[in-house]
């Protein structure tokens, strides 16, 4: 693999993965050949990340704190064309979907993620999942240090962790390294978040009961701040104190959040506390030279500062009015002076969101390899992001987007939309969300009204799991199934901001798939007509309340 900026495997890191290929081959062999029953067989392929879902099966391949090098992408590619349809689906998790894998093929697709040191392990289960982070990380201008260290730290920590395989439920954890939340760690089982206190030391915050679904919560802080040297003691304390209190006995109380509900915040940093006490100075401790090591792999690409102002880039602003539009959204500040960080939406008009092709992502890796260190992220915004390009590249840069349909400039706008495969695709969903947000985006599909509009998200879910995130967007939209007919609940007011994570308020009785356009028509009319300057969509229902939007959506549908 060429020189990257994030973790390379070792000879045990390979060991591992090869011989969970060769031991899963032999057991999709036994199932082929009817010596294993799909209930037998079930807990092993989930093991390696393979779903049966509602037409075939589904492959979640782990994309560990969202980064890629440009050959682990144009691998994801080759399988995505060799063993699926050729494209694949990016999800909330940082992980990749390929939703149509035949069973016989999926050996060999992990033993091709094998070859570029990637893997489906711990993508499923009631164990610890794929460790998320900031997508800026390592590249962004506020960042207080690069969570990806640690998110690698807690990936080596947990995976294949004998204790933590069999708990109540899934559990997920992210980290920022930033004052702004990119990485949502508040409704997170755990979030973690650097920051640096008086005396200039870095640690975490750490925030523990979060989570969407069924029964949305926003995390409590139980540590306020922890040495870092002390992350996996503090995690093992909470994974121990969760795996003996969390519910089994009922599947909708199983996940730490319904925990932290029922026995309080302080009666949660009580007992772990406790187990910290006991196992601090334990074999757990990071020393200074694990961390060190770890560190440095994650060093930075040796950029050289350069013009801020370049004299094409701004000609061009000039000119095209839908560069100008994408330098302001799609285009955030970089840490070294002279370079930016840029987003290509995987959300063009009438697109299903996250969706790449086979093409489109060999396109982006030639792209990243040209003009951004040969690194790619995955943002759980289902975009992916190009970390360090040079300022006087982005006329290059957008028209090579253009060219591959991610240039379109609405990042963070109306048709940004965060929304799950639904029911084209997952047998647990109630409803369709693909074609939702398709309609949503195609109606808003003119950049300057995106752009008059501003900030504005909007979450669609097919059903409760919310997997689209749904009771945190702006505007949330969730499917739901009533006698048959599918009907759409709408919630505003959700967020993630750091400081003002919200969840949502339902605005009132769900509507008609064909009346959701319309629904969303009338709450962007409602904003448009009473915001004041600077404010976005969630500020000015803060300020308003849901009694004018109600009644301008249901006087609308």
């Amino acid at each position: 693999m060429p020189d990257t900026h994030f973790y390379r495997y070792d000879d045990y890191d390979r060991a591992l993965v090869s011989e969970r290929v060769a031991q899963f081959r032999d057991q999709v062999r036994r199932r082929l050949a009817g010596e294993l029953t799909e209930e037998q067989f079930k807990p092993l392929r989930l093991t390696n990340g393979l779903y049966l879902q509602l037409h075939a099966y589904m492959l979640r391949i782990a994309i560990p704190y969202g980064t890629l090098s440009t050959r682990q992408l144009r691998q994801l590619a080759a399988i995505a064309r060799k063993y699926d349809r050729g494209y694949g689906h990016f999800t909330t998790r940082q992980n990749l979907q390929l939703n149509w894998i035949k069973l016989e093929g999926a050996p060999d697709a992990l033993a091709m993620l094998a070859e570029v040191d990637m893997h489906a392990i711990q993508t499923s289960g009631n164990l610890i999942r794929n460790v998320t982070a900031d997508h800026f990380a390592g590249a962004a201008i506020d960042e207080i240090e690069d969570p990806r260290i640690w998110c690698e730290i807690v990936r080596q920590w947990s995976t294949l962790h004998p204790e933590f395989s069999f708990l109540p439920r899934k559990f997920k954890i992210a980290i920022t390294g930033s004052p702004n939340d990119r990485a949502a760690v508040r409704v997170h089982d755990v979030g973690l978040r650097l920051w640096r206190n008086e005396a200039g030391e870095t640690g975490f915050e750490v925030i523990v009961g979060g989570g969407l679904g069924r029964t949305p919560m926003i995390g409590k802080t139980i540590r306020e701040f922890l040495p870092k040297d002390d992350l996996l003691a503090y995690l093992e304390a909470t994974l121990r104190v969760y795996n003996r209190y969390g519910r089994r006995d009922n599947l909708y109380k199983s996940r730490i959040k319904i925990l932290v509900h029922e026995i309080g915040p302080e009666k949660m940093r009580e007992d772990v506390e406790a187990e910290y006490a006991a196992m601090k100075d334990s074999a757990l401790k990071l020393t200074p030279e694990t961390i060190e090591a770890i560190a440095r792999q994650f060093a930075p690409p040796a950029l050289r500062s350069k013009r801020t102002k370049v004299p094409e880039v701004e000609a061009l602003k000039l000119e095209n009015r839908a560069f100008a539009l994408w330098l302001k959204s799609n285009v955030a500040p970089h840490r070294v002076p002279g370079h930016a960080i840029v987003t290509a939406s995987l959300k063009p008009a009438g697109a299903p969101p996250g969706d790449a092709s086979s093409a489109q992502m060999e396109g982006v890796a030639d792209i990243a390899d040209a003009w951004s260190q040969g690194e790619v992220r995955v943002s759980h915004e289902q975009n992916l992001v190009l970390p360090h390009v040079a300022i006087e590249a982005l006329p290059e840069v957008y028209r090579a987007l253009e060219r591959l349909g991610f240039a379109e400039a609405n990042v963070g706008k109306i048709t940004d939309i965060i929304a799950c495969p639904g029911l084209d695709y997952c047998a647990l969903a109630n409803a369709r969300s693909i074609p939702v947000a398709q309609r949503i985006s195609t109606h808003f599909a003119e950049l300057s009204r995106q752009h008059d509009i501003g900030d504005l998200k909007i979450k669609i879910s097919g059903c409760i799991n919310a997997c689209g995130h749904h009771h945190v967007g702006h505007i949330g939209i969730l499917g739901v199934d009533k006698n048959g007919v599918e009907l759409y609940q709408i919630s505003l007011g959700g967020d993630v901001d750091f400081g003002k994570t919200a969840l949502g308020t339902i605005l009132g009785p769900a509507v008609e798939a064909d009346k959701v356009v319309e629904a969303v028509d009338a709450l962007v009319a409602t904003y448009l007509e009473a915001r004041q300057a600077d404010e976005r969509f969630v500020d000015t229902y803060r300020r308003i309340g849901a009694q004018p939007f109600k009644e301008r959506v249901y006087g609308a549908v």
